[in-house]
């Protein structure tokens, strides 16, 4: 059954100021697991440790390009340590987005080694893989049609989809298989275009429908993310859960 997850990015401001406290909160709160942006200079024994104590799953880790291309060994070794076995590929600066065709590259000669150690990357996107092309498709298609599945798998962000002016259920069903990671996210749109995340239910992304696709095609994490939190983080994390408990509630199919 597909569960309820927690972007880490949320609470970042929290996780500053204490690491141990905010995951034993984000526990309390009801997320079955967790997906990092970030270890705050914590050992992988003190993750593991704390993983433990909470009873937190690891879900998958948000990790620099610059890490996953230079550093790709060490990022291995720590996730493994605390059973992690998603590495994500988080973003990619503006600056480098005219080399597709090389960060492409990259990108199956790092699913390759991590295939070979056991580990499994994720592309996540934002908005701009939809908005720009390449070779005549949107880049996200041209990622996935470029790198075979076995060494990069989809972590859909559902918010930037639909920013992007296309449909997060279309393309939930299009990846369905290779789609182990799904983010759940909601946004109002400001006056200028811009978007602003705000709590589940509080925006104009249909996360309902969303999470209709999410159970019914089996992905196993949904996790709510809210890129910049208006009041407190820990507020907006709480308000998120408590949507997906009344949507449950509602006959929602996932697991809370």
């Amino acid at each position: 059954m597909t569960q309820v997850g927690l972007q880490l990015y949320t609470v970042r401001d929290h996780l500053e100021k204490d690491f141990e406290g905010t995951l034993r909160k984000v526990a309390e709160l009801g997320y079955k697991g967790v997906e990092f942006a970030g270890y705050y200079g914590r050992t992988p024994g003190e993750v593991s440790a704390l993983l433990k104590e909470t009873g937190l799953a690891v879900i998958g880790a948000h990790t620099p390009y610059s890490r996953l291309r230079d550093a790709l060994n060490e990022e291995i070794a720590f996730n493994k340590a605390i059973g992690n076995r998603y590495l994500i590929f988080p973003y990619l600066a503006e600056d480098e987005r005219d080399r597709w065709p090389e960060v492409i590259e990259d990108l199956q000669a790092i699913g390759q080694r991590c295939a070979e150690a056991g580990i499994v990357l994720c592309y996540h996107n934002h908005e701009f893989e939809l908005t720009e092309t390449l070779d005549g498709q949107p880049v996200l298609d041209a990622i996935y049609d470029r790198v075979a599945p076995e060494l990069l798998q989809v972590e859909l962000d559902t918010c930037w989809v639909s920013y992007a002016g296309f449909d997060p259920l279309a393309y939930i069903a299009k990846y369905n298989g290779r789609l182990p990671l799904l983010h759940l996210k909601d946004m109002v749109k400001k006056e200028d275009g811009s978007a602003e995340t705000v709590e589940l239910g509080r925006g104009i992304v249909d996360v309902k429908a969303i999470a209709d696709a999410a159970a019914k095609d089996g992905i196993d994490w949904v996790v709510v993310e809210q890129d910049y939190c208006a009041g407190d983080s820990l507020d907006s994390i709480a308000a998120s859960m408590e949507w997906i408990k009344g949507y449950v509630r509602e006959g929602g199919k996932i697991n809370v």
